[in-house]
């Protein structure tokens, strides 16, 4: 039983897991859209809001704790670009919003598998 255990396992072993994710939030903070499955997304979507407020919350801080906030979002995406544009041009884009960065918008069926597509997005104000 899997009583009080959180995440997707998405039917990967850990380590394919891992990649997956780190994969799955660069390329959606690349391209701030992603088309994909709804179980990737419901995966991805409540870490990559935490890694928008961790940004966020990083510009009121001291030079200490900005780069103490980017070591932690290099520790889980491992990509200096991608954390660069986080940090320099969505977290801005939320400074006034509390929460809900992302949206994700059903498409239907994908033809192959019939497994429920997605567009997971960020919610432009």
């Amino acid at each position: 039983m899997r009583h009080s255990v959180a995440g997707y396992k998405l039917d990967r072993t850990s380590g394919a897991r891992i990649a997956l994710r780190r994969n799955l939030m660069k390329q959606f903070f690349e391209h701030e859209r992603i088309r994909t499955t709804r179980a990737k997304a419901a995966a991805i979507r409540g870490e990559a809001e935490h890694i928008i407020t961790i940004a966020r919350n990083s510009a009121n801080g001291s030079d200490a704790e900005k780069v103490a906030a980017r070591r932690l979002v290099a520790s889980k995406l491992g990509d200096n670009r991608v954390i660069k544009h986080i940090f320099d041009d969505i977290a801005p884009r939320f400074a006034n919003r509390n929460g809900g960065y992302t949206r994700v918008m059903k498409l239907g069926p994908r033809l192959g598998d019939s497994a429920e597509m997605v567009i997971l997005e960020l919610v432009e104000e």
